[in-house]
C-alpha cells in the first residue's frame, strides 16, 4: 500500500511537469483507472484468464431445406377472355314484320326450335301465283301428251292404208301383166302407194313435233315446280329456328319491329364448351403447341381451376404488338360461365426430371479456388445434414450443376431427392461442423 502511495505521487508530479494546468482536471480519472487495475487481486484475475480460454465455440446455425424434382421455368400466365365454342347470329332472310318473339337473353334453346315469327301474308300470296301457273303447265303437258296419242293412232292408220296400197299395187300389176286391166289402173295402184307413204310421213313428223313440246312443257313445269318451292322456303324463314343448342346471348329486334333481309334478330351461343382467346408473345410461341394442357382460372369464380387444352394457335399475329391469338377449350363445369369474362390462362412446363436447390447453396465456404475450379469443371460444393440422435453436423460433397435461372441452380449429380441441404449459414462452414437447425429449416 506504501509502495502504491508512492508511485501516484511521482505519476502526479511527472505529469504536471508535461500537462498544461487545465490538463489537471482529466487527472483524477486516470488515477482511479491506474488504481482501479491495481486493486484487482492477482488470484481472481488469473481466473477469469482461465474461464475465457476454456469457452466453446458456438456452433452455427443454418437454414436447411429438403432436396426435391422441380423445373427452373417458371409457369406461363396470360391475360384471356371467355368466348362460348360456337357463336351464331339469327337474322332474317325474308322483309317482314316481327310477329312474336318467344325467347329473351339468358334463356336456353334447343335445335330447331321456333324462337320468331315473321308476318308471311305477301309469301302466302306469291306461294299461291306461283302454284296456279304449275298447274296451267301441268295442263298444258296432259294437252300435247293427248295429241302425241292422237298422231300415234294416225300413225298406225298411214301404216294400214300404206299396207293395202301396197298390196292393191301387186295385184294390178298381175292383172296387167295378164292383159285383165290396163296399165292405167297400175299407175293409180302405184299412186295409192305414194300418198299412203307419204300420209304415214306426215304424221310421223307431227307425232315427233308433239313429243318435242310435250318434253318442253315438261321442262317448264320442272322451272315452276323449283319457283313453287322456292315460294315455299321463303315462306318458312318466316319462322326462325335455332340452329344451335345453347343460350340467348343477345335480342336486336322486339315483336312490332320491321326487319329486313339480313337484319340480325338474336345473338345465339353454344355453351357445351368454353373458348379462352389469349395474346402471347411470339418470342413464347415454341413453348405452345396444340394439344398442350393448360390451367385456367377465372375472376368471377374465385377458387376454382378448370383444366383445358390448346385447340387453336393463329398463324397471323398482330403487325403492331407481334401477339399472336391462342384458343384454349375448357368443359362448362359451371352455369355461372358465360362470354366476356375474364380468364388467366396458365401453361404448365414439363415435368421437371432435375434436382433444383437455391444458388445460395453452393456459395457457402467457398474459398476462390474453388470457386475459379467450380465453374470451370460445372462442379459446386454444397454441404449435407447429417444428424446422430440430437446432434447435427454438415457433411462437404461436390455436386456437378447444371443451368442457372432466377438464383436457381439444377443439380445433375450429387443429390438425390429426399436429402437435407444447408441453404444459408450463419459463418463459414467445414466439413463435419457441428451446426445448430434454425426454426425456418425444412424436415
Amino acid at each position: 500500500m506504501l509502495f502504491t502511495l508512492f508511485s501516484t505521487k511521482y505519476i502526479y508530479r511527472s505529469i504536471r511537469q508535461v500537462i498544461p494546468f487545465w490538463g489537471l482536471f482529466l487527472l483524477p480519472g486516470l488515477l482511479l483507472v491506474a488504481n482501479g487495475c491495481s486493486m484487482i487481486p492477482p488470484g481472481d484475475a488469473q481466473t477469469e484468464d482461465a474461464s475465457a480460454n476454456q469457452q466453446v465455440p458456438k456452433s452455427p446455425a443454418v437454414d436447411v431445406a429438403v432436396a426435391q424434382y422441380g423445373s427452373l421455368e417458371k409457369d406461363m400466365q396470360f391475360v384471356g377472355t371467355t368466348f362460348p365454342l360456337q357463336e351464331v347470329s339469327l337474322r332474317s332472310r325474308i322483309e317482314g314484320q316481327i310477329l312474336a318473339l318467344n325467347v329473351g337473353v339468358g334463356d336456353r334453346v334447343t335445335k330447331g326450335q321456333v324462337l320468331a315469327r315473321i308476318d308471311d301474308s305477301l309469301n302466302k300470296a306469291s306461294v299461291l301465283e306461283a302454284e296456279a301457273e304449275l298447274a296451267a303447265l301441268r295442263s298444258e303437258v296432259t294437252s300435247l301428251q293427248a295429241d302425241v296419242s292422237d298422231g300415234l293412232t294416225q300413225i298406225n292408220q298411214a301404216k294400214i292404208v300404206l299396207q293395202q296400197a301396197k298390196s292393191d299395187l301387186i295385184r294390178s300389176n298381175q292383172l296387167v301383166q295378164e292383159g285383165a286391166v290396163t296399165r292405167q289402173s297400175a299407175e293409180q295402184a302405184q299412186n295409192a302407194v305414194d300418198n299412203a307413204r307419204q300420209a304415214l310421213v306426215s304424221a310421223q313428223q307431227q307425232v315427233a313435233n308433239r313429243t318435242s313440246s310435250v318434253t318442253a312443257a315438261k321442262r317448264r313445269v320442272a322451272a315452276q315446280q323449283a319457283i313453287v318451292d322456292q315460294e315455299r322456303q321463303r315462306q318458312s324463314f318466316t319462322l326462325l329456328t335455332s340452329p344451335v343448342t345453347g343460350s340467348v346471348m343477345t335480342k336486336v329486334l322486339e315483336p312490332g319491329d320491321l326487319a329486313q333481309v339480313g337484319d340480325q334478330v338474336l345473338q345465339l351461343g353454344d355453351f357445351s364448351q368454353i373458348k379462352v382467346r389469349a395474346q402471347i408473345s411470339e418470342l413464347e410461341l415454341n413453348k405452345i403447341r396444340l394439344g398442350q394442357s393448360a390451367k385456367v382460372q377465372l375472376d368471377a369464380l374465385p377458387g376454382q381451376t378448370f383444366m383445358g387444352k390448346v385447340t387453336q394457335i393463329s398463324l397471323a399475329a398482330d403487325a403492331t404488338a407481334r401477339l399472336i391469338p391462342v384458343e384454349v377449350t375448357i368443359p362448362k363445369l359451371d352455369d355461372r360461365i358465360g362470354r366476356g369474362l375474364l380468364a388467366r390462362v396458365i401453361f404448365t412446363q414439363q415435368a421437371p426430371n432435375q434436382v433444383i436447390i437455391p444458388e445460395s447453396a453452393t456459395q457457402i465456404a467457398l474459398d476462390q479456388t474453388k470457386e475459379v475450379r467450380a465453374e470451370a469443371d460445372n462442379l459446386a460444393t454444397i454441404f449435407v445434414l447429417q444428424e446422430d440422435g440430437e446432434q447435427a453436423k454438415v457433411i462437404a460433397r461436390e455436386v456437378k450443376i447444371g443451368d442457372r435461372i432466377n438464383s436457381q441452380v439444377e443439380i445433375i449429380s450429387g443429390l438425390e431427392p429426399g436429402e437435407r441441404f444447408v441453404v444459408r449459414s450463419s459463418g463459414d462452414l467445414q466439413d463435419g461442423d457441428p451446426v445448430k437447425l434454425s426454426f425456418l429449416s425444412e424436415s
